[in-house]
């Protein structure tokens, strides 16, 4: 695949990345939490029960400076952990009286922050308390996000007990001066052992996230992390672009003092690079910033149009509901969402006086429903037949109802990234760079001129 410098600059502007639709910022305050939870229990019914999970352990040993996440420094040793625990524990009782349903969990997935934080002992028992609350599928699909820096041994197998199969590991950059740079510090050989670790206690998928755009990062030096990378065989891959928001990150004001980032013509030829050598080594472009082996069930499923997309990205089960637990999750479900305390002593303090943690939400009108699907089958199928969307959305003209917002799309055409043709929209091979701004035509709330503060830029 090549990509188009100048194409690259004239599309890379602020907008959503589209793990939900609508966004977070159409999130309120002022929905009731039991008109959410009464909508979730009729979608989780209508589902079978059967659910993914979202655990947030929040803890980090350190803080990197150029992270996004919502993570809290682990400070107290196992002390903090276990108020956690105790909270999340309580707060499983009150969803689960809350919804009033004997839940099925497919899959489960630990996001922080660092879920390899915990320790052993920690991690047995929040498997308990999981496992005690709900029923699993034996099939079920458990994912865990690794820090290289705390995998050890203990750690792995405790997770490796509770279930889990498929691990992310924060990677970053293999460069010693820009970890040095970006505090994160973690030598090429804690990776490779890591990875080795995991492979040996039976972890079937082990993916890399990786970040580009942070200082000292040259192309020539990524170039270099690449090379080590595809040493390692990762099954799946995330190439972030490093998105600087110092207003809502204040600690990204040290990579400020760190180093030089690279330039923006510096920024896109590392782009540049790594699509055009991962494409090359046997990866299939799956959208956006994701990438997986030709064989990773990912990948058949874009061939399938079996695609989703959810708050962890692209996935094969992203049509479940979600239950998030722990501070700043995310539940949703057909037609609504609801999101948890974002700041670990008010999550705690409102689970402790034994109030469900759910602080803002959103239901969803039918056309808010309608634009999501449109939105979701454009990233993850990459084409729109105008007539079958139609009657999806129930038996309308979709050329019609939505000829503004194919309008827009008209200038993107002439420029490579979409092909009208044949009653449907295709996203070009091209266009698959620029899929964040082919959905952006679709979506009714989003506002270019309030965007640069709000999103990260599209490629």
């Amino acid at each position: 695949m090549n990509v188009d410098f100048d194409l690259v600059k004239k599309y890379n502007v602020p907008g959503p990345r589209y793990t939900s639709y609508p966004t977070a910022l159409q999130f309120r305050e002022d929905v009731p939490v039991a008109e959410l939870f009464r909508v979730m229990r009729e979608d989780i019914a209508s589902c079978g029960n059967e659910v993914s999970l979202y655990v947030h352990i929040p803890f980090c040993k350190k803080l990197c400076w150029y992270c996004g996440c919502t993570n809290v420094p682990a400070g107290e040793g196992e002390a903090a952990g276990d108020r956690y625990l105790d909270a999340l524990e309580k707060e499983i009782a009150q969803k689960k009286s809350a919804l009033g349903l004997e839940l099925v969990v497919r899959q489960l997935h630990f996001g922080g922050g660092t879920p390899s934080a915990l320790s052993p002992a920690q991690i047995d028992r929040l498997s308990a308390m999981l496992h005690e609350a709900f029923c699993f599928a034996e099939d079920s699909e458990i994912s865990v996000e690794i820090d290289p820096r705390t995998a050890t041994p203990e750690i792995v197998a405790a997770f490796r007990r509770l279930g889990c199969s498929r691990a992310s590991l924060g990677v970053q950059d293999l460069d010693p001066k820009v970890q040095i740079a970006i505090h994160r510090v973690q030598p090429e050989k804690m990776v490779r052992d890591t990875v080795a670790l995991l492979r040996e206690q039976g972890f079937s998928s082990v993916n890399f996230d990786l970040i580009y755009g942070l200082p000292f990062q040259t192309e020539k030096s990524y170039a270099r992390t690449l090379d080590g990378v595809l040493a390692l065989s990762p099954d799946r891959l995330s190439v972030f672009s490093y998105a600087h928001v110092p207003w809502i990150k204040p600690q990204q004001k040290l990579l400020e003092k760190a180093g030089a980032f690279p330039s923006p013509d510096e920024k896109l030829g590392i782009l540049k690079s790594v699509i055009e050598r991962l494409t090359r080594s046997g990866y299939v472009y799956i959208g956006m910033d994701h990438f997986a082996k030709e064989d990773d069930e990912l990948a058949h499923a874009l061939r399938e149009r079996r695609l989703q997309r959810n708050f962890e990205g692209y996935s094969t089960h992203a049509g479940l509901p979600i239950l998030g637990l722990g501070m700043s999750s995310i539940s949703q479900s057909a037609r609504s969402f609801s999101q948890n305390e974002k700041t670990l002593d008010g999550y705690e303090a409102l689970v402790g006086a034994g109030t469900t943690p759910v602080v803002k939400g959103l239901i969803l009108t039918d056309e808010d429903c309608r634009r999501r699907e449109i939105i979701m089958r454009v990233m993850c199928d990459l084409q729109l037949d105008f007539a079958a969307m139609g009657e999806k959305l129930g038996g309308i003209d979709f050329e019609k109802s939505y000829a503004r917002e194919l309008e827009k799309l008209r200038p993107l055409a002439e420029d490579g990234l979409v092909e009208f043709r044949d009653g449907g929209l295709l996203v070009t091979q091209t266009g698959r760079l620029f899929i964040r701004n082919i959905a952006m035509a679709f979506d009714a709330y989003f506002l270019p001129s309030a965007a640069g503060m709000r999103h990260s830029k599209t490629v």
